[in-house]
């Protein structure tokens, strides 16, 4: 397995809370677990009620990392620093720092304008990844909603 993918994404338009859902079901049609990581216990709430109700029609299946089997969830929304559901793809949200990323395919940074602490951590870990030489993504929202990779 190569170096882990650092990817950023900008939200332009909208929430987390909206953006999140469909990105993850992209990473579970691949076949991966994703470990999405928040050092706000109430946004991790308010993601679990949303990613149960987003879309009439399904839900995706998830668990908070507080409850029973939690390692076993493929997509664990938690605050702690353990990939503990050995997820490979990691979601930090709000800030949060990257855990341990051995075994980890994709590691996505999750920022919009409104949040500064957020906003000013990416540019951080954007700029520390580049220095180093990894190699990294960076995503923009469009006005529809859309992702579009910025060159």
């Amino acid at each position: 397995m190569g170096a882990t993918e650092h990817w950023f994404y900008h939200l332009g338009r909208g929430t987390v809370l909206g953006a999140l859902p469909p990105l993850l079901e992209k990473v579970l049609e691949r076949g991966w677990r994703a470990l999405v990581r928040s050092p706000d216990p109430d946004a991790l709430a308010a993601l679990d009620q949303v990613l149960w109700t987003y879309r009439p029609d399904s839900f995706l299946p998830h668990g908070l990392s507080s409850e029973p089997r939690a390692g076993a969830q493929p997509v664990l929304l938690t605050s702690a620093a353990e990939n503990e559901n050995q997820a490979s793809a990691v979601i930090l949200l709000h800030g949060a720092q990257a855990p341990a990323l051995e075994g980890v395919q994709r590691c996505i940074t999750m920022f919009d304008d409104a949040d500064t602490g957020a906003l000013a951590v990416a540019r951080e870990r954007w700029k520390s990844l580049r220095q180093s030489g990894t190699a990294c993504s960076y995503w923009r929202q469009d006005d529809h909603g859309r992702w579009s990779r910025q060159e």
